[in-house]
């Protein structure tokens, strides 16, 4: 077993923020999983995915662990389904790339979501109408203390907005190996939410398509946010808060142009990025640390700025929103 020791974290997260592990390894195995795990018994064990969703404010003195479990099986189907196994592993975007080459539908509109397969279901990951619980069906989840695996079912997660079981009482408990995902063989398309019908004009598409879909998405968020290998993000630092009809009707009274988004059971989803926009973050830099001039929703890195700056900073916009908003916004990035 090679042991790596001081190990630079800069190239595995797509902040770009330089963190030291004192270990790390990948694993692309259950067994090598568990090899580690007896390894490293006596330190802390962090599993690391692709990186697109934490911001590292420090080193960490413990053992960092790559998930790097692939594979991609069609399990089975029915009349209307299809039951697609991926490892934990394997990149988001590239996954659904594959979905839609056989017809599978479901997923395009989360498109071009930074992140590897093993996240998805721990964020409830969402864009443009649809989320992961829309689409999931199981997974498959390793026991870091236990040693053993277990088998999660939608209602096992308790998906919530950008939000489940696995951010809450199992955080940190559990490597996710695989998800499997219930989609569809006749696609039911969501293009009324943001610009994808606007787009599809655009693009001229006559007939609608899952591949279609999945390109007016990739083009209207590449138009938006900056890609990480350009610009070090992690996507929205923020979410979107949800707040009740009455709290939004009061709001509507003071700021007329509020951006919301009407919810079931009487509550309103609001557009943090206009929010923050409206505080006068869009386009703000200090020193390497900064708000994307495209989107305020998005913290970025332009060079060599510590994690600890990007923190500071999501701290001065969330006060200033809450500030002006009588709002307090959280953030979407898990911070280590």
């Amino acid at each position: 077993m090679q042991i790596n020791e001081n190990f630079s974290l800069k190239p595995y997260n797509t902040f770009g923020i330089e963190a030291r592990a004192r270990f790390f390894n990948t694993f692309s195995s259950v067994e090598e999983l568990e090899e580690y795990l007896m390894f490293y018994s006596q330190y802390s064990i962090f599993i690391l995915g692709a990186g697109s969703n934490i911001l590292f404010t420090k080193d960490y003195d413990g053992a960092v662990l790559k998930n790097d479990l692939r594979g991609i099986e069609l399990l089975h189907e029915d009349a209307d389904y299809v039951y697609v196994k991926a490892g934990a592993g394997e990149n988001w975007h590239q996954f659904v790339l594959h979905c839609i080459n056989h017809n599978w539908a479901g997923i395009e509109n989360l498109s071009l979501i930074p992140g590897n397969v093993g996240a998805s279901p721990i964020q409830n990951i969402g864009a443009y109408g649809v989320e992961l619980d829309d689409v999931f069906w199981s997974l498959e989840a390793f026991h870091l203390s236990e040693r053993r695996i277990h088998t999660f079912t939608r209602e096992d997660c308790e998906f919530g907005y950008r939000d489940s079981v696995f951010k809450g009482r199992y955080k940190d408990q559990f490597a996710i190996l695989s998800v499997t995902f219930q989609l569809k063989k006749k696609p039911i398309f969501h293009t009324d939410y943001g610009a994808i019908t606007q787009e599809l004009e655009k693009m001229g598409v006559k007939e609608l398509n899952i591949k279609a879909v999945s390109q007016a998405v990739i083009n209207i968020r590449s138009s938006k946010l900056p890609d990480p290998q350009t610009i070090h993000n992690s996507g929205s630092f923020f979410k979107n808060p949800e707040i009740s009809n009455e709290k939004y009707e009061e709001l509507k009274l003071n700021f007329p142009d509020i951006i919301a988004y009407p919810l079931a059971k009487g509550t309103v989803k609001l557009a943090a990025g206009w929010m923050i926009e409206q505080c006068g973050w869009k386009g703000y830099r200090k020193g390497d640390a900064g708000c994307h001039a495209r989107q305020a929703l998005v913290l970025v890195n332009f060079g060599n700025a510590k994690g600890s700056e990007i923190y500071d900073l999501s701290e001065e916009i969330l006060q200033s929103v809450n500030k002006k908003f009588a709002v307090l916004l959280e953030r979407e990035v898990n911070i280590l």
